[in-house]
């Protein structure tokens, strides 16, 4: 029932631009934070990118910052990774999160698939 289908990443030189997207179903959209992870080769996953469930606030990882933006469109329950000057060192599967918590004991998680992205010239 619930999905979250990725789509946008490839093959980009550096320097380059790329968009994430990220369609969500199954659950209420506008209720989740939602956020963008990533995972390259012999690394642990990290966080990219979130955006809480208004689009009022967002976070960025520091090797990102003023290069990415998150953004979220809860008509379209779709959000957005824009990235721009791309390094090698993005090459990674990013992943999209869902993330809902009520109280202590409460929480909803959900990943897509991930998609990959390479930096490469």
């Amino acid at each position: 029932q619930v999905q979250l289908v990725e789509s946008g990443g490839g093959l980009v030189q550096p320097g380059g631009s790329l968009r994430l997207s990220c369609a969500a179903s199954g659950f209420t959209f506008s209720s989740y934070a939602m956020s963008w992870y990533r995972q390259a080769p012999g690394k642990e996953r990290e966080l990219v990118a979130a955006i809480t469930s208004t689009g009022g606030s967002t976070n960025y990882a520091d090797s990102v910052k003023g290069r990415f933006t998150i953004s979220r469109d809860n008509a379209k329950n779709t959000v957005y990774l824009q990235m721009n000057s791309l390094k090698p060192e993005d090459t990674a599967v990013y992943y999209c999160n869902a993330k809902y918590r009520r109280g202590w004991s409460t929480q909803y998680n959900y990943w897509g698939q991930g998609t990959q992205l390479t930096v490469s010239s």
